[in-house]
């Protein structure tokens, strides 16, 4: 690798790695923090992976591990995958060759039933892929699991492989994306082998395919994949499929093979709710030991709410920012940072003086009577409901909150910000004004 980068480059990014273990094709890297880990994936991941390919004679992927987390990553694999020559025995930096490891799964150790952040959106898939975890091929057979990209389908393909590895050692489980098995089947078609092919998919006992919707046009692997399907489920073997649409959806797809999906059970998992999102954000920063301020998680997850990719993607580069400039973080400079993620609309900039504005709006009153010592009950709760969103929704000290309300001490803020909050837990349309005055103040 040295030869492949300058001198400088590779003394403060390369240098400082070391590879310490080959598990499922995967080779993990020990890098010093988090933020190496944000950089090698974007400027070295590539080269990595082409001088392990060289190496090797086999390709492999590269998984980035933080010093501190080394043991933790360590205890996962151990407890969750069996691996031949689990210590890697090779210098990354040499000519030498590993011991060549061949294995069926390639899952992420990440990737289990505990790590699994369970909301609205995705409780119904979660308990459907345990089900089939604890009694494959008994419980839903195909399990079909459909929704858009980076929302956890994967992660419960992974869990479940885990699961029945670790209860049931002795069943073959194969993991495999559609493109990987199409190109199989393609090697295997121009190199004569297609019986070697055959003999390893449909001897599986539990086959799961992930992304089924690339077969489609494909007319040659259908019929192959159609007739794997068959054999498997006649010999009462379990049949775990991805795809980002229903089997409806897929267009190009034989209709006795979109049939034969929907022979079992279809669960789909929806974009995770607000709730949720900061529940993986904060599994994310417990897992990973982020010392991440719970306002900006939350600014974070109200922000991002397309998939869990891009939730977690901006936690590690917000953490990164974090680490590298050694600065607290507050909601503008996280702003900075994330400014081709964030919706545009969560730019503008929120202020004291717009919350006072919009609630006086809402409320028909003046912005004067709302921050003056008035004390009727028409008055007193659109300042009580004014100070909690401007606690909420900005930076600013409770003193410095209270000063904008007509010199009020801080501990009038407190007090307005905890009535507040407790009247929303029961009062409903309250909450109902809340969350639309926070969306007057930040429009999605």
């Amino acid at each position: 690798m040295e030869s492949r980068t300058n001198k400088a480059g590779f003394d403060i990014w390369v240098k400082n790695t070391n590879a310490i273990l080959i598990h499922n094709n995967i080779v993990a890297v020990e890098v010093p923090n988090s933020f190496f880990i944000h950089w090698l994936n974007k400027n070295y991941l590539h080269l990595f992976k082409e001088c392990l390919s060289e190496i090797c004679d086999e390709s492999y992927d590269v998984e980035f591990i933080e010093k501190s987390e080394v043991d933790g990553y360590l205890s996962i694999v151990n407890n969750h995958i069996t691996v031949e020559n689990q210590q890697l025995k090779f210098d990354i930096n040499s000519n030498n060759k590993p011991l060549q490891i061949h294995n069926e799964l390639n899952l992420n150790p990440k990737y289990v039933f505990d790590t699994f952040v369970i909301g609205e959106s995705n409780r119904f898939a979660h308990a459907a892929s345990l089900a089939v975890a604890k009694n494959p091929a008994e419980s839903y057979n195909p399990l079909f699991l459909y929704g858009g990209s980076g929302l956890g389908k994967t992660h419960l393909m992974h869990a479940i492989g885990h699961h029945v590895r670790e209860k049931h050692p002795d069943l073959r489980i194969i993991y495999i994306s559609s493109e990987k098995f199409i190109n199989e089947f393609i090697d295997a078609t121009q190199n004569n082998t297609t019986s070697k092919f055959r003999n390893k998919y449909r001897n599986a006992d539990i086959l799961m395919i992930d992304d089924i919707q690339f077969l489609e046009n494909k007319e040659r692997t259908q019929v192959e994949f159609f007739h794997t399907f068959n054999e498997l489920y006649n010999a009462k073997k379990q049949l775990i499929i991805s795809s980002d649409r229903p089997p409806r959806e897929i267009r190009e797809l034989e209709e006795r093979l979109r049939s034969r999906f929907e022979w079992g059970l279809l669960t789909d998992i929806q974009p995770p709710e607000l709730e949720t999102r900061v529940a993986i954000l904060r599994k994310k920063c417990e897992m990973e030991k982020y010392d991440i301020p719970e306002n900006i998680t939350f600014f974070i997850a109200e922000n991002i709410n397309s998939n869990i990719r891009e939730l977690e993607g901006a936690l590690t580069r917000i953490n990164a920012y974090a680490s590298i400039n050694e600065v607290p973080l507050s909601i503008e400079s996280i702003r900075a940072v994330l400014k081709d993620v964030l919706p545009q609309s969560s730019f503008r900039p929120v202020t004291i003086d717009l919350i006072k504005k919009i609630v006086a709006e809402y409320y028909n009153l003046t912005e004067t009577v709302l921050i003056s010592n008035k004390r009727n009950k028409s008055i007193v709760l659109p300042r009580q409901v004014a100070m909690f969103l401007a606690r909420e929704l900005t930076d600013h000290s409770l003193p410095k909150i209270g000063n904008e309300f007509g010199g009020r001490d801080h501990t009038t803020v407190l007090h307005s910000c905890d009535k507040i909050n407790q009247k929303i837990k029961t009062d409903f349309k309250l909450a109902g004004v809340i969350a639309e005055l926070k969306n007057k103040i930040k429009p999605k």
